[in-house]
């Protein structure tokens, strides 16, 4: 059975996964070594090579790879009795080559430094320091969509194509490198997802594909929501794993966009997740902050929540649940909890530069 270079491969598993365990517990080398020494190239490649199709070739893969799965289970389903270690074998080779691929074409940033750390900033706040930066948030907000609609009790809607901000969304990059000179972002790849129904009623807005390093933006979300998650997947292309630093990056690319529809976008976001953060502290608070907020930004909110309202199942709690438990084997203590995290980054970046 060892003449069979599968079993080499299945016997690599074990080795591979204790490689990256042991890894995960060096972020420094693995900022060094790999998020900024190897993983670039291989971003900018994959993005150079693939980014000038105007449909995602790795959702092909992906839909691929589950037709060939679910035949290759289907045509070995007497394997299981008559050929049970051979079969194992074939599973265990096929899950190593995909573990090994994920983590040296991306899922090795997973392990990398806090992102408060490589731009400088605290992790921790009180609550003075959130009423404070959202109360700025609250002002720069409502005065954008004040100028936008000429009236706060409209809500924005955004006058461009999805593919018009896909094509703008590069230039809060652009004004961000000067700041933070790591986040430049090029060649662009960036597509509509082919799945975003399911990917809807999955409750998921967009997702990188690690495979080929191209980020997909769920076409059927609402325009206003479009720009912040087109810069998050953009983030997550940067090398930036981690859910919570993708959303803070995405924020600060779309503020420092100079789009004014766009700008909206990424200042509402940022005040949307610091309003939930004073709900969670001090509810009678947060009727007061969100007092001071004009009813036209609340209107964009309610149209977000309307929208994945539609798409409301049973079944998924049952994927939020799966993606988070993901998110916590890849090394996101708290798995989707821990999205709030972006509250942190949010608050001391605000504290430091006043944009």
């Amino acid at each position: 059975m060892l003449k069979n270079p599968k079993t080499y491969l299945a016997l690599a598993l074990l080795p591979l996964y204790g490689i990256v365990k042991f890894l995960s517990g060096y972020p420094e080398i693995v900022e060094r070594v790999y998020s900024n020494g190897i993983y670039p190239y291989i971003s900018k490649g994959f993005r150079f090579t693939l980014g000038w199709m105007p449909f995602s070739f790795g959702d092909f893969i992906y839909a691929f790879g589950i037709i060939y799965i679910l035949h290759w289970l289907f045509a070995n389903r007497k394997r299981i009795i008559t050929d049970t270690i051979n079969w194992i074998v074939d599973v265990l080779a096929a899950t190593t080559v995909i573990y090994f691929a994920f983590h040296l074409f991306w899922g090795m940033n997973y392990y990398r430094l806090p992102l408060h750390s490589n731009l400088g900033l605290e992790a921790d706040y009180t609550t003075e320091q959130l009423v404070k930066v959202t109360t700025l948030l609250t002002n720069k907000t409502n005065a954008l969509q004040f100028k936008l609609t000429q009236n706060d009790t409209l809500k924005v809607n955004i006058p461009l194509t999805k593919r018009e901000i896909f094509k703008i969304s590069e230039n809060g990059y652009r004004n961000l490198k000067a700041q933070f000179p790591h986040l430049d972002y090029s060649p662009k790849s960036i597509k509509m997802s082919l799945f975003s129904v399911p990917l809807t009623y999955m409750g998921f807005s967009g997702y990188l594909n690690p495979l080929t390093n191209e980020a997909q933006v769920d076409y059927l979300i609402p325009t206003y929501k479009f720009p912040t998650t087109t810069a998050h997947e953009m983030a997550h292309q940067l090398g930036y794993a981690a859910e919570n630093e993708a959303n803070f990056i995405g924020c600060l690319a779309t503020i420092n966009n100079d789009n004014l529809h766009i700008k909206y976008s990424g200042y509402s976001f940022g005040l949307r997740h610091c309003l939930n953060e004073i709900y969670h502290r001090d509810p009678n608070l947060y009727e007061d902050m969100v007092a001071k907020v004009n009813i036209g930004v609340l209107k964009n909110y309610e149209e977000t929540r309307l929208f994945w309202e539609q798409y409301t199942n049973p079944l998924e709690p049952i994927f939020k649940l799966t993606y988070s438990s993901y998110l916590e084997a890849n090394n996101q203590q708290g798995g989707m909890e821990s999205y709030s995290y972006v509250v942190a980054l949010l608050v001391n970046y605000f504290q430091e530069f006043d944009i």
